[in-house]
Protein backbone atom coordinates (compact mmCIF):
# COMPACT_ATOMS: atom_id res chain seq x y z
CA UNK A 1 0.00 0.00 0.00
CA UNK A 2 1.31 3.11 -0.36
CA UNK A 3 2.43 5.33 1.78
CA UNK A 4 2.47 9.34 2.23
CA UNK A 5 6.19 10.77 1.93
CA UNK A 6 7.46 11.66 5.58
CA UNK A 7 8.82 14.77 3.79
CA UNK A 8 5.22 15.79 3.07
CA UNK A 9 3.53 15.11 6.54
CA UNK A 10 6.89 17.23 7.67
CA UNK A 11 5.74 20.16 5.42
CA UNK A 12 3.99 23.33 6.36
CA UNK A 13 0.73 22.08 8.45
CA UNK A 14 -2.33 24.54 6.38
CA UNK A 15 -0.76 22.60 3.45
CA UNK A 16 -1.02 19.43 4.73
CA UNK A 17 -4.22 20.06 6.50
CA UNK A 18 -5.13 20.78 2.93
CA UNK A 19 -3.77 17.65 1.27
CA UNK A 20 -5.33 15.03 3.68
CA UNK A 21 -8.54 16.32 2.31
CA UNK A 22 -8.78 12.83 0.04
CA UNK A 23 -6.42 10.46 2.12
CA UNK A 24 -7.72 7.23 3.36
CA UNK A 25 -7.36 6.75 6.73
CA UNK A 26 -7.89 3.11 8.45
CA UNK A 27 -7.68 0.69 11.08
CA UNK A 28 -6.90 -2.99 11.37
CA UNK A 29 -8.23 -4.11 14.63
CA UNK A 30 -8.97 -7.39 15.67
CA UNK A 31 -12.23 -6.95 15.32
CA UNK A 32 -11.77 -6.10 11.11
CA UNK A 33 -11.33 -3.31 9.10
CA UNK A 34 -13.57 -0.09 9.05
CA UNK A 35 -12.18 3.15 7.47
CA UNK A 36 -12.76 6.09 5.01
CA UNK A 37 -11.45 8.97 3.57
CA UNK A 38 -10.92 12.18 5.29
CA UNK A 39 -13.53 14.82 4.36
CA UNK A 40 -12.93 17.54 7.09
CA UNK A 41 -9.54 18.98 9.08
CA UNK A 42 -8.55 21.72 11.00
CA UNK A 43 -4.75 22.57 11.70
CA UNK A 44 -3.19 23.84 15.06
CA UNK A 45 0.32 25.75 14.84
CA UNK A 46 2.60 25.65 17.63
CA UNK A 47 2.99 27.09 20.85
CA UNK A 48 1.66 30.99 19.68
CA UNK A 49 -1.00 29.46 18.70
CA UNK A 50 -3.93 29.80 21.54
CA UNK A 51 -6.50 27.29 20.43
CA UNK A 52 -3.67 24.47 20.49
CA UNK A 53 -2.72 22.35 23.49
CA UNK A 54 0.64 23.26 23.02
CA UNK A 55 -0.07 27.00 23.76
CA UNK A 56 1.14 25.95 27.85
CA UNK A 57 4.28 24.57 26.91
CA UNK A 58 5.13 20.85 26.46
CA UNK A 59 3.49 18.49 29.14
CA UNK A 60 2.98 15.02 29.37
CA UNK A 61 -0.39 14.93 27.51
CA UNK A 62 0.76 17.10 24.57
CA UNK A 63 4.74 15.32 24.31
CA UNK A 64 3.19 13.75 21.14
CA UNK A 65 3.12 17.08 19.13
CA UNK A 66 6.47 17.60 19.27
CA UNK A 67 7.37 14.45 18.28
CA UNK A 68 8.01 13.30 14.56
CA UNK A 69 5.85 14.13 12.01
CA UNK A 70 2.95 11.04 10.84
CA UNK A 71 2.40 9.70 14.37
CA UNK A 72 -1.23 10.21 15.76
CA UNK A 73 -1.52 12.83 18.49
CA UNK A 74 -5.02 11.33 20.39
CA UNK A 75 -6.57 12.75 22.93
CA UNK A 76 -10.08 12.77 25.60
CA UNK A 77 -12.32 15.70 25.46
CA UNK A 78 -14.94 16.11 27.47
CA UNK A 79 -13.93 13.35 29.54
CA UNK A 80 -14.98 10.71 27.03
CA UNK A 81 -14.48 11.47 23.67
CA UNK A 82 -11.16 10.72 21.77
CA UNK A 83 -9.64 13.18 18.72
CA UNK A 84 -6.97 12.03 16.20
CA UNK A 85 -4.64 14.41 14.91
CA UNK A 86 -1.93 13.83 13.00
CA UNK A 87 1.61 15.17 14.22
CA UNK A 88 3.14 17.60 11.51
CA UNK A 89 6.35 19.73 10.87
CA UNK A 90 9.84 19.16 11.81
CA UNK A 91 10.21 17.08 15.29
CA UNK A 92 10.08 19.69 18.04
CA UNK A 93 8.26 22.33 16.27
CA UNK A 94 4.28 21.08 17.86
CA UNK A 95 1.70 21.07 15.56
CA UNK A 96 -1.06 18.84 14.31
CA UNK A 97 -4.09 18.54 12.11
CA UNK A 98 -7.23 17.45 13.49
CA UNK A 99 -9.03 14.93 11.68
CA UNK A 100 -12.86 15.85 12.02
CA UNK A 101 -15.04 13.90 9.57
CA UNK A 102 -14.43 10.76 7.96
CA UNK A 103 -16.44 8.99 4.24
CA UNK A 104 -16.70 5.68 5.23
CA UNK A 105 -15.84 3.40 2.80
CA UNK A 106 -14.66 0.05 4.20
CA UNK A 107 -15.95 -1.43 7.09
CA UNK A 108 -19.32 0.19 7.45
CA UNK A 109 -21.31 -2.62 9.02
CA UNK A 110 -18.28 -2.84 11.96
CA UNK A 111 -18.56 0.82 12.45
CA UNK A 112 -22.31 0.79 12.52
CA UNK A 113 -21.83 -1.96 15.27
CA UNK A 114 -19.42 0.59 17.08
CA UNK A 115 -21.89 3.45 17.11
CA UNK A 116 -25.91 1.39 17.21
CA UNK A 117 -26.94 5.56 17.52
CA UNK A 118 -25.98 6.05 13.88
CA UNK A 119 -29.15 6.26 11.90
CA UNK A 120 -27.33 7.14 8.34
CA UNK A 121 -23.87 6.31 6.78
CA UNK A 122 -23.34 9.69 6.71
CA UNK A 123 -23.34 9.85 10.96
CA UNK A 124 -21.19 6.86 11.22
CA UNK A 125 -17.68 8.92 11.46
CA UNK A 126 -19.04 12.69 10.89
CA UNK A 127 -17.15 14.46 13.88
CA UNK A 128 -13.76 13.48 15.69
CA UNK A 129 -15.35 11.76 18.48
CA UNK A 130 -17.35 9.81 16.30
CA UNK A 131 -14.94 8.96 13.41
CA UNK A 132 -12.56 7.72 16.89
CA UNK A 133 -15.31 5.32 17.97
CA UNK A 134 -16.54 4.26 14.43
CA UNK A 135 -12.76 3.12 13.46
CA UNK A 136 -12.25 2.16 17.72
CA UNK A 137 -9.12 4.43 18.00
CA UNK A 138 -8.41 4.68 21.64
CA UNK A 139 -5.99 6.20 24.13
CA UNK A 140 -3.69 3.18 24.07
CA UNK A 141 -2.77 4.50 20.11
CA UNK A 142 -1.54 7.76 20.96
CA UNK A 143 1.95 7.60 19.49
CA UNK A 144 1.35 5.11 16.16
CA UNK A 145 3.03 5.68 13.53
CA UNK A 146 0.45 6.77 10.82
CA UNK A 147 2.58 5.13 8.28
CA UNK A 148 3.44 1.70 9.19
CA UNK A 149 1.15 0.68 12.33
CA UNK A 150 -2.41 -0.68 11.92
CA UNK A 151 -3.91 2.76 11.99
CA UNK A 152 -3.15 4.12 8.79
CA UNK A 153 -3.00 6.93 6.69
CA UNK A 154 -2.30 6.76 3.10
CA UNK A 155 -3.14 8.49 -0.26
CA UNK A 156 -6.56 7.64 -1.08
CA UNK A 157 -8.75 9.92 -3.93
CA UNK A 158 -8.59 13.45 -5.37
CA UNK A 159 -10.52 15.46 -3.51
CA UNK A 160 -13.16 17.67 -4.83
CA UNK A 161 -13.52 21.31 -4.24
CA UNK A 162 -12.07 22.24 -0.76
CA UNK A 163 -13.54 25.13 1.48
CA UNK A 164 -12.00 27.01 4.19
CA UNK A 165 -13.44 28.36 7.14
CA UNK A 166 -12.50 29.15 11.26
CA UNK A 167 -11.76 26.04 13.76
CA UNK A 168 -14.72 24.90 15.41
CA UNK A 169 -15.34 24.74 19.31
CA UNK A 170 -12.22 27.22 20.30
CA UNK A 171 -14.11 30.36 21.69
CA UNK A 172 -11.85 30.86 24.13
CA UNK A 173 -8.64 30.98 22.21
CA UNK A 174 -9.33 34.98 21.48
CA UNK A 175 -8.25 35.86 18.04
CA UNK A 176 -6.74 32.49 17.43
CA UNK A 177 -10.88 31.84 17.32
CA UNK A 178 -11.18 32.91 13.95
CA UNK A 179 -7.91 31.94 12.30
CA UNK A 180 -9.23 30.36 8.58
CA UNK A 181 -7.64 26.50 9.53
CA UNK A 182 -10.80 24.17 8.98
CA UNK A 183 -10.24 22.57 5.48
CA UNK A 184 -13.50 20.39 4.25
CA UNK A 185 -14.47 19.09 1.06
CA UNK A 186 -17.70 21.31 -0.55
CA UNK A 187 -20.71 19.58 -0.54
CA UNK A 188 -19.92 15.98 1.45
CA UNK A 189 -22.54 14.45 3.16
CA UNK A 190 -20.23 13.48 6.06
CA UNK A 191 -18.84 16.60 7.15
CA UNK A 192 -19.26 17.46 10.66
CA UNK A 193 -22.17 19.49 12.28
Amino acid sequence: MTEFPEGFLKGDTLTVAQGLIGALLFHQSTDGLAGGFIVETEAYLGSDDRASHASHGRTRRNETMFGPPGFAYIYLIYGMYNCLNVVTEPEGYPAAVLIRALEPSMGQDLMRRRRPRARREEELANGPGKLCQALGVEQGMNGWNLRTSALRLTPGRAAGEIGVGPRIGVDYAGPWTDQPWRFYELGNRNLSR
